[in-house]
């Protein structure tokens, strides 16, 4: 069965920026997450546009989404409007970062 969106994001949470110690969810990186059949397609950000670990970081969304099973095609649309920005994280990022 092709993975949901919610198994998705929560695969998601295994890819870590090496530079900052919160998965890319609670990171607010991702901004959406469609499965139509066996193809996937996440778009997301990075926390700069010159963040040095952009195609790191895709790749291990691939990896990961791949990993699900039954996935065909991953497709990482990286955008930069709307730029992210601290208050994109969620609390359990912020949590972690002490903030």
């Amino acid at each position: 069965m092709t993975p949901t969106r919610e198994a998705i994001l929560e695969s998601l949470k295994e890819v870590y920026d090496p530079e900052i110690p919160v998965d890319i969810v609670n990171l607010g990186l991702v901004y959406d997450v469609a499965a139509d059949g066996g193809r996937v397609t996440v778009t997301m950000t990075m926390t700069s546009p010159g963040c040095p670990v952009g195609d790191f970081l895709a790749q291990e969304v691939e990896r990961v989404i791949r990993a699900l099973g039954d996935v065909e095609t991953v497709r990482v649309q990286l955008v930069w409007d709307p730029p992210w920005s601290p208050e994109k994280m969620s609390v359990q990022g912020r949590k972690i970062l002490g903030w």
